[in-house]
């Protein structure tokens, strides 16, 4: 018999022992009821943890992940409105531009429009 093969076939064994014991385990009326008292010693721990942090004013995890999700997308709303803001006044530097070069063919008697600076 090759290595490989009987380490599989301890391997099989062993998974197998460990299935049986943990099912003997869970089917021992004493272990089923200390892993229930277990468990529910713990629910009662979470649930005076988060009494005592809300009665601290101590936002939960929970909390902090969704302020942070909030904040996420207000940063990037805000980004945009940037963005926005900026093809703007991209639009109206342009536009004072053509309003201050004289066309060709007028003559200076022309109405001259004059669009306030910034500030002004």
């Amino acid at each position: 018999m090759s290595e490989e093969a009987a380490s599989g076939g301890f391997r099989a064994r062993g998974e197998e022992a460990l299935g049986d014991l943990a099912q003997a385990l869970l089917e021992n009326p004493v272990i089923n009821q200390a892993l229930t008292a277990a468990l529910g010693a713990g629910e009662r721990a979470a649930h005076a943890q988060r009494t005592a942090m809300g009665a601290l004013n101590i936002p939960a995890a929970s909390e902090l992940e969704r302020l942070e999700q909030r904040l996420r997308s207000l940063s990037n709303r805000l980004e945009a409105v940037e963005d926005r803001l900026d093809d703007a006044r991209d639009e109206v530097a342009a536009l004072r531009r053509r309003l201050s070069v004289p066309e060709s063919g007028s003559s200076q008697s022309d109405e001259h429009v004059s669009v306030p600076e910034r500030g002004e």
